[in-house]
């Protein structure tokens, strides 16, 4: 029986930085897509660029990234989603974007594009121009007469736009189907003929709660391209950027939890310890949510003079209060409110590759910190997995990263190097891959650069991962739970919307 390993020994492989990229011919891509399953690989991403898809794989057991890419032959290639059902909505996205057609793909239906663009394709090599709006599809109810419950794309607060169509039985969910593109961007055909300094910014544009993270992974990816290093003291300042951002990120989210399940305390102490470390970052390195302080190549800006000690006291009052707001969530109210919903399948998410407080809730460890992330080998961040699944355990896990991202930064300032922030780049060409662990799981940037601009990029946030697991999650709760089970798995919509 042929392995995985096997077809990718006996593959071209291109130059890409840290892992090369193998070249596969139609067969041997849907035999790899086949042996994948029995492996077992995970698919983290999938793209396109005019002339071929490609595809990202993790092996689990050697802990090796493998990209793959195949020849896009008379505008089709192999789908991968018959055999890896979360592969559908990125060759949705490819179609839209690229127009290429996955063969025998499992839906053909558009994604991105909600038929009011003025160029159908828009990154082929020759868009073609619209001639009339189309309607969006979804998908037929599952019977006639069948209830239909929209949530969204607008939920009335700062939220991202998304909408989710429940078909109800009584109050039942029987099926669920997200549509997402509301906030569509133009990413990649903004991105695409720029440097990377000047690409940065739409990276960090991505997504507003996870901009350190998607900022960390492309440069990451532009430097490993152009094979330079940052420096020392940047790679340590990205650390405490990162950690502080997941401190905020998680407190966010228990702010919203708090809110939608009737705990005012939870809510108050956590939305005041939020905006109270979002002020010292702001005092700290000139920016709230740390937007651009990150670029290839280093870091835009050092922390200011003073500034360690600011973060350090407004993490001083998140780690006094971390105990007492675990006990709310241990209390009655809470603890009821929240056990046993919105539980996830341990295969399933390790099928779909879903990472961060979700996928460890389900017993799956993976975090690029611990083995690709440069830095944190010598602060040796702890990961703390459980097997429940539901939003209880997901909440208890935000309230264990929280505490360890402030011993995280902690070390890091304490061991904070002096040096340059930044190093030149070449106007070379190359092709690299970045990751970075956001407080959704990891984030992956690939880009190509001919003669120091992009000639192609694709990020791959976590909720290309989060979002097709939760319309599997929703089937069978109550209706009411709906936009706690939402919250609860920390649904993206930004991201993915490109």
């Amino acid at each position: 029986m042929t392995t995985a390993n096997d077809i990718i020994r006996t593959a071209e492989a291109e130059i890409c930085r840290p892992w090369p990229r193998y070249i596969l011919s139609h067969a041997d891509w849907a035999a790899l897509t086949h042996a994948s399953v029995t492996e077992p690989w995970t698919l983290l991403a999938h793209w396109a660029d005019t002339v071929q898809a490609h595809a990202l794989f993790l092996d689990p057991r050697a802990l090796t990234i493998i990209p793959v890419s195949t020849p896009i032959e008379a505008g089709h290639y192999p789908a991968l989603s018959p055999v890896l059902p979360g592969a559908a909505w990125y060759e949705r996205m490819i179609h839209d974007l690229w127009g290429h057609v996955a063969q025998d793909g499992i839906d053909a239906r558009p994604w991105l594009d909600h038929g009011t663009w003025p160029q159908m394709r828009p990154m082929a090599t020759r868009p073609e121009p619209r001639t009339a709006i189309e309607p969006l599809l979804l998908a037929d109810p599952d019977r006639e007469g069948a209830m239909m419950l929209p949530l969204g794309p607008v939920w009335g607060r700062l939220d991202e736009a998304a909408h989710l169509r429940l078909t109800l039985n009584g109050s039942t969910v029987q099926h669920a189907e997200a549509v997402l593109g509301f906030t569509h961007k133009g990413t990649l055909t903004l991105m695409r003929g720029k440097s990377p300094r000047a690409a940065a910014r739409f990276a960090a544009r991505l997504s507003a709660d996870a901009t350190v993270a998607h900022s960390i992974a492309f440069a990451e990816a532009t430097e490993a391209a152009l094979d330079v290093a940052a420096p020392t003291r940047a790679v340590a300042l990205r650390i405490v950027m990162l950690e502080v951002e997941r401190i905020a990120g998680h407190l966010d989210n228990l702010t919203e939890i708090g809110r939608l399940a009737d705990s005012q305390s939870v809510r108050t102490r956590c939305g005041l310890l939020r905006e109270t470390l979002l002020r010292a970052t702001a005092a700290a390195f000139g920016h709230r949510l740390m937007m651009d302080c990150v670029v290839p190549g280093g870091v835009a800006t050092d922390i200011a003079e003073g500034g360690p000690q600011v973060i350090l006291r407004a993490l001083g009052d998140i780690a006094s209060q971390l105990d007492s707001i675990r006990r709310l969530h241990d209390g009655p109210a809470l603890a009821l409110r929240l056990a046993g919903l919105g539980r996830t399948d341990k295969q399933l998410v390790a099928a779909l590759g879903v990472g961060g407080v979700v996928g460890r809730s389900s017993g799956r460890a993976f975090d690029v910190r611990t083995m690709l992330s440069p830095g944190y080998a010598a602060l040796a961040p702890r990961i703390a997995t459980r097997a429940e699944g539901d939003a209880a355990v997901r909440q208890h896990l935000r309230l264990f990263e929280i505490s360890e991202s402030l011993r995280l930064i902690g070390a890091a300032l304490d061991a904070l190097p002096d040096g340059p922030l930044t190093v030149a780049l070449p106007q070379a060409s190359g092709e690299g891959i970045g990751c970075a662990e956001s407080i959704r799981g990891d984030i992956w940037h690939w880009l190509r650069l001919d003669h120091g601009q992009i000639a192609s990029v694709f990020p791959r946030d976590p909720g290309w991962a989060l979002w097709p697991l939760a319309e599997r999650v929703l089937e069978g709760a109550d209706a009411d739970d709906a936009s706690l089970i939402r919250a609860s798995l920390a649904l993206p919509a930004s991201g993915m919307d490109l």
